[in-house]
């Protein structure tokens, strides 16, 4: 921990946020092909703790969420420090190059991070041929949206095509309509498009051969009211869980100056400030749902003890949503600020499962 502060840290943090995500993934997977040492990673930072949710065996409840590998192209890399799930994506239909740079900012002394990423990625052809040689032994997640130049609605056209593409070659899904760098997305998060969205993606899932679990990934930034149309959509539509939360575009309680914050403008909000917001939707979901439908928790964990037991919100040890327990698993906000790039790779190597993940975005 030490050198990392006092050696690689200020290296990544002299680099742009973006640059410093791609140049650590980059090393990350060049060591993995050096004779010998994809083995030692794998035992420097294997945990198993077995845990089984939605019909799938996790090897443990630490999972990286969609926004650290949106094209799958660090799948097998990932697979070598001790997460039990990794999350892809988020992927459109088409290739979109995203918002311009600079479109990521670091808040260090918020330990957080502002994004307008604005779902870059490479598209649905290109990631499929990529998970075509996934791994075999991880579980992978396909984390699907509409393209920025479609319209809301003709949107369920798009998520449909990432559903049936990649429906072969991931293990679940999640539906994210809760960025809030693609302009009128939330607007799918009310009830009745919502609710028409689900329910035509859950029909065309359950149609196929070896139906997926599907997730909703929702927005820290709802009241009481949404909430609880979200928990009778979920039932409603029989969807297996909920992924709370992604960013938020509120900015109470930042220790940054505001001037700078102002002159970053506008993105998502990751990272520590996100905790007590997102704890506070998992908790009402988990109240709510009375453990009908899986938790996964996201938002402002750095520790294992933020995962584990530290945290009310985050005890994998008491698992079932509304019981002791808030979450059945949870992400890691792995978003290079204090912890830095290689975050994800750090908390893998927890010898307690903190469950965890990043943003989509």
């Amino acid at each position: 921990m030490s050198m990392y502060k006092t050696l690689i840290r200020p290296i990544f943090f002299s680099l742009s946020p973006e640059r410093s995500h791609h140049l650590a993934l980059g090393m990350l997977d060049g060591l993995r092909k050096i004779p010998g040492i994809a083995s030692l990673m794998k035992g420097m930072y294997r945990h198993e703790k077995p845990v089984e949710l939605m019909g799938l065996k996790f090897p443990n409840r630490v999972g990286l969420a969609a926004g650290f590998d949106k094209n799958a192209e660090y799948i097998h890399a990932l697979n070598h420090v001790g997460f039990g799930f990794i999350e892809i994506g988020t992927v459109t239909p088409k290739p979109q190059s995203g918002n311009p740079t600079p479109r990521l900012f670091r808040l260090p002394k918020d330990q957080a991070l502002i994004n307008r990423m604005g779902f870059n990625n490479d598209g649905l052809d290109a990631v499929v041929e990529r998970l075509k040689k996934r791994p075999k032994n991880l579980i992978i997640g396909g984390n699907i949206g509409k393209n920025k130049v479609t319209a809301n609605e003709d949107a369920t056209s798009d998520y449909l095509k990432c559903l049936e593409a990649l429906h072969p070659f991931v293990d679940y899904f999640t539906v994210n309509v809760s960025s809030p760098n693609t302009p009128g997305l939330r607007e799918l998060q009310e009830k009745e498009p919502l609710t028409n969205l689900l329910r035509t993606l859950q029909q065309t899932n359950r149609a196929m051969p070896n139906p997926k679990p599907m997730l909703l990934k929702i927005a820290p930034d709802m009241e009481e009211g949404q909430l609880s149309d979200i928990v009778d959509i979920l039932h409603e539509v029989d969807l297996e869980g909920i992924i709370a939360t992604n960013t938020t575009i509120s900015r109470d309680g930042l220790k940054t100056d505001n001037t700078e914050i102002e002159s970053i403008g506008a993105g998502g909000l990751s990272g520590r400030p996100v905790k007590d917001v997102s704890t506070k939707v998992v908790k009402y979901l988990a109240e709510k749902g009375q453990g009908r439908f899986v938790i996964i928790a996201s938002g402002g964990i750095f520790t294992p003890e933020g995962g584990h037991g530290g945290s009310p919100r985050h005890r994998s040890d008491a698992a079932r949503a509304g019981r002791k327990g808030r979450c059945h698993a949870a992400h890691l906000a792995a978003d290079r600020t204090e912890a830095g790039p290689i975050a994800a790779q750090r908390s893998g190597s927890c010898r307690r499962p903190p469950a965890c993940g990043t943003r989509a975005r």
